[in-house]
């Protein structure tokens, strides 16, 4: 079952991407490497509650 997930920006903290994920294969939180908006460059986004 898959379940969707907000990433958001490790630096300024603002919510840019939505994705899914497997609940039960990833129990982890997920990271990215992406294009944040906001600070104009490639910073690592992490899954939010």
């Amino acid at each position: 079952m898959s379940a969707k997930v907000v990433l958001s920006c490790s630096e300024c903290k603002s919510r840019n991407y939505s994705t899914t994920k497997t609940k039960g294969i990833h129990a982890e939180r997920l990271q990215m490497k992406k294009h944040c908006k906001t600070c104009g460059k490639h910073t690592t986004h992490v899954e939010t509650k």
